[in-house]
């Protein structure tokens, strides 16, 4: 089995822009990515997604990770790979939808809690693993799981983690997060958004260089 790799990144930062509208898009991306942030995801229950994914995937680098969230069926999959997308978070471990967007060379990002879960994606071929609510599990929780997982699969805390508590985890050696409504919120402008990234970046990059 072929596992697409998450791609090597200075900075493992998915912006999650829950309720963007396609109109507000080209200008929030913009600032996230000149702010430092290296993947956004959109997910599908925002108004109108598949046109603000490829509203987002016109405006960045090929470098920059662009994808969906929420992705729940293989017409999702075959959607979002349709306008360019290459960035596949679920909420679950749907091997099937891991193994669809693993065929048209997706990263994958499954939601998981249990070590039965992050098991099961992991043999499934994710690219790496969303452990979510991190808030619920916390640093101690990851790492207690994580040290039944594949030592090379990437780890991601999302869920209650942002600028104010990376350190929590990045002294547990987790380096990767989802940031959501710190990050944005429907109604923010691009200003506040860049604000927000800005504060996020410096937190972050204080954060590992100090573990």
């Amino acid at each position: 089995m072929s596992v697409v790799p998450f791609p090597p990144m200075k900075r493992p930062l998915v912006a999650i822009l829950r309720g963007v509208r396609p109109e507000e898009t080209a200008d929030i991306v913009s600032v996230l990515i000149d702010s430092g942030m290296t993947a956004i995801e959109i997910p599908l229950n925002s108004p109108d997604p598949f046109r603000s994914i490829e509203i987002a995937v016109s405006k960045v680098p090929a470098a920059i990770l662009i994808g969906a969230g929420t992705v729940l069926t293989l017409e999702d999959v075959a959607r979002l790979h349709d306008v360019g997308g290459r960035l596949m978070v679920s909420p679950n471990v749907d091997p099937e939808i891991i193994a669809g967007a693993r065929a048209r060379g997706m990263v994958t990002m499954p939601g998981v809690f249990t070590p039965t879960e992050a098991l099961l994606a992991a043999r499934a071929g994710a690219s790496s693993l969303k452990f979510f609510p991190a808030s619920v599990l916390g640093a101690a929780g990851i790492t207690a799981i994580r040290a039944v997982l594949p030592p090379d699969l990437m780890i991601a805390a999302v869920g209650g983690v942002s600028d104010a508590n990376f350190a929590e985890y990045t002294d547990a050696g987790i380096v990767a997060f989802g940031l959501g409504s710190s990050l944005y919120k429907p109604g923010m402008t691009a200003g506040q958004v860049a604000d927000r990234a800005r504060a996020t970046i410096e937190a972050y990059d204080k954060a590992v260089q100090q573990r």
